[in-house]
């Protein structure tokens, strides 16, 4: 009874005193009015505030695209108007090229005649090799992994090419001087000149060849990478144009001089560290006398001979010098397209005659395969062998047989 007599008052309260509650109570209709204006107010509100929100949101989504675009295209942000920044290219923002770069490293042809050859065939073992003299310290043959090589084996020495009159000057205004090298450790030394029978040139600087690298004051060069090949052996080839010197380790020229302030007159080799417990060893020498450029001689002759294609004893697999010469057909034949040869094998006159027959033909074709692989179309190629029956020089020395051992490109 006493809760119902509260509750009764308060609502009386409510009643006498809430303006809203009377305004409510007194005119129900507009207040229906009012509150469905509002409503309505409140929903104009929520579309026009979404119309506006899908607004920003394209605007901005249209910003995005061209930003994107600019950077795809290689713009830049945009600059004020009159600011006039440029980079150096004149082209604001655009990136630049890495430079491309062209260096051919090697350029080695063997001269096309040869003047003295020592492959060491038929020498014994522990001998002085027979085709050279001796001007300082201890040298002789040896095998080393089933092959004749030269063993230098005391400190300084040095050996001088055999040659009928070694006195006077032996080497031509063109020539090029090749040899294998086993370098333990240090260097091998080549003088432009025979030591024991001549006098050394005004001027004279000897090559050093290191394991590493080269040098020939004031030129000097390493190979590339840091690449290191002592205790391994290294093709060195040499060749001197009428002043100008070039110097090579296998495929890489690492010497390049110009104007050599001397004449070569000759060759010595000497391995300066050289010991009992440290021996140094080369094989495979050969002196050519330098000729007539290819296109010329092919221009002149018909055909190209060459000596400087090299292949594995009693095999048709090229040895990696041969790649000069390669190199140098394959290009005149790119500069050339009218030009078609026929490319011939021939061999000197060891072993079996059907043997080098075969051997010929293979090798022909080894060569075919190559300059196909540089990019020569096979239809302008034809092999062929010959064996040993064209030789163009005596098959009685070696430099005889190294000039009948050879590759000839005849035009057809």
């Amino acid at each position: 009874m006493k809760y119902s007599v509260i509750f009764s008052v308060i609502i009386a309260l409510l009643f006498c005193f809430s303006p809203e509650v009377q305004a409510q109570i007194k005119n129900p209709v507009k207040k229906a009015k009012e509150e469905g204006v509002d409503r309505t107010n409140r929903g104009v509100d929520n579309v026009i505030d979404k119309g506006y929100d899908k607004l920003e949101e394209g605007i901005g989504n249209l910003l995005k695209k061209k930003k994107d675009k600019k950077a795809e295209d290689g713009e830049g942000p945009e600059e004020d108007a009159g600011s006039g920044r440029q980079d150096e290219s004149g082209t604001a923002g655009r990136k630049k090229a890495d430079p491309v770069l062209s260096w051919s490293k090697y350029d080695f042809v063997p001269g096309d005649k040869v003047i003295y050859e020592d492959n060491l065939i038929g020498e014994e073992n522990g001998e002085f090799p027979s085709r050279w003299d001796l001007f300082d310290g201890s040298v002789e043959i040896a095998v080393l992994d089933g092959e004749n090589v030269i063993m230098f084996r005391e400190y300084g020495s040095t050996i001088v090419p055999y040659m009928k009159d070694p006195e006077s000057d032996y080497l031509p205004d063109i020539f090029t001087v090749e040899f294998d090298a086993f370098i333990p450790h240090d260097h091998i030394q080549v003088y432009l000149f025979d030591d024991k029978n001549q006098n050394a040139p005004a001027g004279h600087k000897q090559l050093y060849i290191m394991g590493y690298g080269m040098e020939l004051s004031p030129a000097s060069s390493d190979l590339p990478g840091g690449e290191n090949l002592e205790n391994s052996w290294i093709h060195v080839a040499i060749a001197y144009t009428s002043g100008k010197l070039k110097a090579y380790i296998n495929e890489t020229r690492l010497i390049n001089i110009p104007r050599l302030s001397y004449d070569p007159t000759g060759i010595s080799i000497r391995a300066l560290h050289a010991g009992e417990e440290s021996h140094y060893y080369i094989k495979n020498i050969r002196i050519a006398e330098g000729g007539v450029k290819y296109y010329d001689r092919f221009m002149q002759d018909g055909k190209i001979i060459a000596n400087g294609i090299r292949f594995d004893v009693n095999k048709a697999t090229l040895k990696p010098e041969s790649m000069g010469v390669i190199n140098e057909i394959a290009t005149l034949m790119k500069e050339h397209p009218e030009v078609s040869f026929s490319v011939e094998g021939h061999t000197d006159s060891d072993g079996d005659g059907s043997f080098n027959q075969t051997l010929s033909e293979q090798r022909a074709g080894t060569v075919v395969e190559a300059l196909k692989s540089l990019g020569i179309d096979g239809s302008r190629m034809t092999s062929k062998g010959w064996g040993e029956s064209k030789p163009l020089d005596t098959n009685a020395t070696a430099e005889g047989k190294a000039n009948n051992r050879r590759v000839e490109f005849v035009k057809v």
